[in-house]
């Protein structure tokens, strides 16, 4: 499995002063990005599990608050094991970095805080991921 194919965070840096802060993304490329949107939890009950594609990469970095955000990697995309390990990261506005989720994943989170706030970039169109979206029952491979 190459390096791409993997989740990878990408940290961030910031830079002070007089004027207030700049937070910014030097190793983030954006060239493939497509569209984005911004997903608020107003509270910590409400899980978002499983959605999952093929081919559709993400990036995620929390904007207010933080997350619980678990990723799986099915070995079967219409019925994958019920036994699949996971990997899994606290996000939090309070970290100035942004997870790359690339294809092959299917990804589940809640908030770990009230109104937290998720800022989601994707390579594809709303058509293209509609056409490469796999859902699975919220239930499955981990315990919210």
């Amino acid at each position: 499995m190459n390096k791409e194919s993997m989740p990878l965070i990408i940290n961030g840096g910031q830079f002070s002063d007089e004027r207030g802060t700049i937070s910014y993304f030097n190793d983030l490329d954006l060239s493939p990005v497509k569209r984005m949107y911004i997903i608020a939890h107003t509270d910590t009950s409400t899980v978002r599990a499983w959605q999952g594609h093929k081919q559709e990469h993400k990036w995620f970095h929390v904007l207010a608050g933080s997350f619980k955000m678990v990723l799986i990697k099915p070995d079967n995309w219409e019925f994958p094991s019920t036994d699949l390990g996971y990997q899994d990261y606290n996000l939090t506005d309070k970290n100035n970095e942004v997870l790359h989720v690339p294809g092959g994943y299917a990804t589940g989170f809640k908030a770990l805080e009230a109104n937290s706030r998720l800022l989601v970039f994707s390579n594809f169109t709303v058509s293209e991921s509609q056409n490469d979206d796999f859902r699975f029952d919220k239930n499955n491979w981990y315990n919210w």
